[in-house]
């Protein structure tokens, strides 16, 4: 199995062996050690590390936290805080940068492993729920069914291009605003606003249909009559966490239906 591969960036020469000949003891490779901010970033590019370890204080124009700002930003690697300093002001300028760990110098051998193996831990599961997160975009884009998926609370959370389509709404001015505001639905000969459909999925668990005759009134005012599923989405705790729909432009289907009647 190949082994772990960190960098060090810390600029007291002695400490930074230590920390290194430590690293190298538990079994990890050390790719390099940096003493600025700056020998730092050109460090990760050339040598693509698993994880930082980033003393705060540093020589130079960037300090360890502006150094990992920009490592998480650009490289998206994990950073590891070595700091003899735990002051409050500084905490919370560390907290912006995203950190999987912070350590409190004098540290030992055993403070050390084991932060550096949660980061490695949390990383990779940041890594895959980001990847599951993509492929469930991309599905969602190829999909050739409008979809949305709100919170419990009706608040939209995704939206497809099918469902911008029919809807009239771009992605980026639907995200966060109530359902009703995006999917505006009323019953055919009443013109009254169906039940809601996120408290019926969740009422429900699923349904199929609002009432018997449904219209979708675009954003622009344009009238079309849809079918519409509804599902609770839950998490693996059985917990309500959302509801999806997916709705159907049925005008084709309902011209045939008519013709069909009239023959």
């Amino acid at each position: 199995m190949a082994r772990n591969q960190i960098m060090v960036v810390e600029d007291e020469i002695i400490v930074a062996e230590h920390i290194r000949r430590s690293l190298q003891n538990m079994g990890y490779s050390v790719t390099s050690v940096a003493s600025s901010g700056a020998e730092a970033i050109k460090d990760v590019e050339d040598n693509n590390p698993d994880m930082v370890l980033m003393d705060i204080v540093l020589d130079g124009e960037m300090d360890g936290i502006e150094t990992a700002k920009l490592i998480r930003s650009r490289f998206n690697i994990p950073v590891v805080f070595l700091t003899a300093f735990s002051d409050d002001k500084i905490l919370e300028r560390a907290k912006i940068t995203e950190p999987f760990g912070y350590i409190i110098k004098p540290f030992n051998d055993t403070d050390l492993r084991i932060n550096i193996e949660i980061a490695l831990y949390k990383h990779k599961m940041e890594r895959e729920l980001k990847d599951s997160e993509q492929w469930l975009t991309a599905t969602l884009k190829c999909l050739g069914e409008a979809v949305i998926t709100t919170d419990t609370k009706g608040k939209i959370k995704t939206i497809n291009p099918f469902a911008e389509v029919l809807t009239g709404w771009k992605r980026e001015k639907a995200l966060g605003k109530p359902l009703a505001t995006v999917f505006n639905v009323i019953s055919e000969g009443t013109d009254k606003h169906v039940k809601d459909p996120v408290k019926k999925a969740i009422q429900e668990g699923s349904f199929y249909g609002l009432a018997d005759r449904t219209f979708l009134i675009a954003k622009e005012g344009a009238k079309m009559p849809v079918d519409i599923i509804g599902s609770a989405i839950k998490d693996d705790r059985d917990n309500i966490i959302g509801v999806a729909l997916i709705f159907y432009d049925i005008i084709e289907r309902n011209r045939i239906y008519e013709m069909r009647k009239s023959c």
